[in-house]
């Protein structure tokens, strides 16, 4: 386990306006030594002016900015130890691929590059491309010799700024899971922006969900997919069914609520807002926590488990699941996704449904929130 932090990415009451606009709010955030760290959010929430601001490509309105114990927030951008990757790549399209991942270090007056680079181009795998032009390689290939011209100056933090953006799905798929390897094996702070959801749970140790120049929750991506703490967070990362109830009775690790005309059970622990007995309460489940039972086999649900009935809307067949709409009395468009392994013939529109699951798997939130918060910028991001 290294102790070093002089990797570290140090972000002291950061702020940044323009005029009466305010890009982001003061911000405390550390991105540890030798992490992948992801900044996400959609379009206008401040993750890229964060990121412009470590590079020094923005001047803060307040803050400092600390790279390891170096207050870095006056120095130019060439005189901080990062790096950074754009979408557009930047490469010179009239020099090889050797001379652009060497372009850096010629420019520091190093005369013998030659092991250095060979070194670079084999970790990003493209030793043999090394006298190609940028115009003879794929838009995944140009983006590893873009990663490989940034990491040969051994900064101590490479800047990624929606680095795959212009990539298909499947090689973004692919390259993300290469970026991934890269980072671990040079073991380099990594700071991602992105506004694609999985491509920051694929890459990122850590995920800051930044929502109007501020960070909504940081976490783990599994911490935040299983315990949003806000409606944002729970909207936008992923999808979630949000039901309005009201808190029937507490006791020990289990809260009670009131939905429609029924009961669900969820942990005490995974309850962010205060919950006391006729208060309000938002109870959120994932899509996927949930099976869908005809009413007819009804008899077979396991006792303990959480119930609402309804009757399914509309179908949607995806390969590897099939996605359901269902009405209910308590959440009007009930989302379920099913794996297809058996498909019941009578799931259609128009039956009717009992939707269950284990109430360990429920969350609450504060009920003082906009219930669709975070799903317009998911639209929005996917458009």
């Amino acid at each position: 386990m290294t102790t070093d932090s002089s990797g570290d990415v140090r972000l002291s009451g950061i702020s940044k306006t323009y005029g009466s606009f305010t890009a982001v709010r003061p911000l405390e955030l550390t991105v540890p030594q030798g992490s992948f760290f992801a900044l996400l959010g959609a379009s206008g929430c401040g993750k890229t002016t964060t990121l412009r601001m470590i590079a020094g490509l923005e001047e803060p309105s307040s803050g400092t900015v600390h790279l390891g114990d170096q207050d870095v927030t006056r120095l130019p951008p060439y005189k901080r130890p990062v790096n950074t990757v754009f979408q557009s790549y930047a490469l010179f399209p009239h020099l090889d691929i050797f001379e652009n991942v060497a372009f850096g270090l010629r420019r520091r007056g190093i005369k013998s590059v030659k092991k250095q680079v060979e070194d670079m181009l084999d970790l990003v795998q493209l030793g043999e491309q090394a006298r190609k032009r940028p115009h003879q390689l794929s838009g995944g290939q140009q983006q590893r010799v873009a990663v490989a011209r940034a990491l040969i100056n051994t900064p101590k933090v490479l800047l990624l700024d929606e680095p795959l953006g212009a990539l298909d799905l499947k090689l973004r798929r692919q390259m993300q899971l290469e970026l991934k390897r890269i980072q671990t094996e040079v073991g380099i702070t990594f700071v991602h922006v992105t506004h694609d959801q999985e491509e920051a749970m694929t890459m990122a140790d850590t995920v800051a969900v930044m929502n109007a120049g501020r960070v909504e929750q940081l976490g783990s991506p599994a911490d935040l997919y299983e315990n949003p703490q806000s409606t944002f967070v729970a909207n936008f990362l992923g999808t979630s069914n949000l039901i309005e109830a009201e808190v029937d009775s507490v006791s020990g690790d289990e809260i009670v609520v009131k939905a429609g005309d029924g009961k669900l059970g969820l942990p005490a622990a995974r309850c962010s807002a205060p919950a006391t007995a006729g208060g309000k309460v938002l109870v959120g489940v994932r899509p996927e926590k949930v099976s869908l039972t005809h009413t007819d086999e009804e008899g077979s649900i396991p006792a303990g488990r959480n119930r609402i009935t309804g009757r399914i809307a509309d179908t949607s067949f995806i390969g590897v699941s099939t996605q359901y709409l269902v009405d209910s009395g308590v959440c009007p468009e009930f989302e379920v996704y099913v794996q297809n392994v058996d498909r019941d013939s009578r799931l259609v529109p128009g039956a009717e449904v009992v939707l269950h699951w284990n109430p360990a798997h429920t969350f609450g939130l504060d009920a003082s929130q906009d219930i669709d918060a975070g799903v317009g910028s998911v639209e929005e991001e996917a458009a």
